[in-house]
């Protein structure tokens, strides 16, 4: 058969099309022609860069460290990957990155009674890590509760499993976390999991130790699992102990945490984190995983193994991002927003104006961010899930302080020629 006999009736859908799952589309899938928000802004800096080819463009919408990793856990790959012993598969990981893991819990967040060998397990990045955790739990029915905004990864996989997301707004009145008493009986009597993100994504709140208590309880009384994501833990400042769920009396009977070296030591593309809590939890997590993977390298685990045991890497880390926030926080401030210097993570997370005196408005934060882009070449990401927000990240390209002032000068020089609308 010929390629133009197989394309001759283009209105009818192929074997193929027909063959795809419901829960990416079925039918429908790639024929939606809704643009997401990532996609918006990918497009909306091609354009603006296509216009102005001379003006440096500024992201700060970038989720993702801008330096490498330090560079003796770059030898210590280097010194690892060379060694044939190294080569295998790893399967559900290595005991010595387990147990630095375990070190790691006690000597950053004060976290005791951890056994590596049955409560803790590597993870190839944060995100499979969420992705597979609802194959443990979701049945068709069961309800997973997530916060908004946030990171939908959890979320996606629940519904692939035909189970239901509720989401519980994050608002600033109550601190960017959660009200649990606001969830309705019916939901929490249905839930499976319950997803927390703290130091969160996007809007840089912290977590406190009641807080995590009250999660205990509301968990127990609902028989939920908790899974707290914790990317972010140990990048916290001014004077904020970085906290860990695992911390708090009780929260190993209710669940787990998830920990990643993609932010606080600079290895992003590294894929390495762990899951930490409850042993049934861990050992399903552990099963499932077991099904989907072989193990990240060795020797990335035993290079992650010789991070973890040099928390001052990630200290030093957090002072260049305290020190970029205090900068951004005091150049929006001077052209007239509300900007609160963040407890954690390298994010901070901003009102939106309604738009700009004598010209235009703007009705959402996506269109507050699509005008910074095309017009001032500047790059955040809008949130408007719970109001209309948007994210700056302070990992923007800038080697060294001087670098970091001239951005953020560039960026009042580039903005307070404007008279914003709140």
């Amino acid at each position: 058969m010929t390629e133009q006999t197989i394309n001759s009736e283009p209105n009818k859908s192929t074997y193929i099309q027909r063959q795809f799952a419901e829960r990416i589309g079925g039918l429908r899938y790639g024929t939606d022609t809704a643009i997401y928000k990532f996609e918006k802004i990918k497009r909306a800096k091609a354009a603006a860069r296509a216009e102005f080819p001379d003006l440096e463009l500024i992201d700060l919408g970038v989720g993702e460290p801008d330096e490498m990793a330090d560079q003796a856990i770059v030898r210590k790959l280097a010194a690892e990957a060379a060694k044939p012993e190294n080569r295998g598969y790893a399967d559900n990981g290595i005991a010595e990155f387990k147990e630095a893991a375990a070190q790691y819990l006690g000597n950053v967040f004060g976290v005791e009674g951890i056994d590596p060998a049955t409560e803790i397990v590597h993870s190839i990045g944060s995100k499979p890590a969420l992705a597979m955790l609802p194959y443990c739990f979701i049945n068709p029915g069961d309800v997973a509760i997530m916060t908004v905004p946030g990171y939908p990864v959890l979320g996606t996989h629940t519904k692939y499993l035909g189970g239901e997301v509720y989401h519980v707004p994050l608002t600033e009145e109550n601190g960017f976390l959660p009200v649990l008493a606001a969830i309705p009986e019916e939901v929490a009597q249905r839930a499976k999991l319950l997803y927390l993100n703290y130091p969160n994504n996007p809007t840089g709140a912290c977590a406190n130790y009641d807080f995590f208590a009250e999660v205990v309880c509301w968990a127990k009384k609902y028989d939920v699992i908790v899974v707290h994501d914790a990317p972010y833990a140990a990048l916290t400042y001014d004077r904020q102990k970085p906290l860990s769920f695992l911390s708090v009396p009780g929260a190993k009977d209710v669940g787990i945490e998830l920990h990643s070296l993609s932010k606080s030591y600079n290895m992003t593309g590294w894929r390495i984190g762990f899951v930490a809590g409850n042993p049934l939890i861990v050992k399903a997590f552990s099963d499932v995983k077991d099904n989907c993977d072989s193990g990240q390298f060795i020797a990335i685990q035993k290079a992650a193994a010789y991070a973890l045991s040099r928390p001052e890497i990630t200290e030093a880390i957090a002072a260049k991002y305290s020190r970029r926030h205090e900068l951004l926080v005091s150049a929006l401030n001077d052209l007239g927003f509300e900007a609160k210097k963040p407890r954690g993570s390298f994010f901070l997370y901003v009102k939106a104006p309604k738009g700009i005196a004598g010209g235009e408005a703007f009705g959402s934060a996506e269109e507050f961010s699509q005008y910074l882009i095309r017009h001032k070449l500047i790059s955040t990401v809008p949130w408007d899930e719970a109001g209309a927000f948007v994210r700056f990240s302070v990992t923007f390209a800038a080697d060294g302080i001087e670098e970091e002032r001239r951005v953020i000068a560039e960026i009042k020089r580039r903005l307070e020629v404007i008279s914003f609308v709140f």
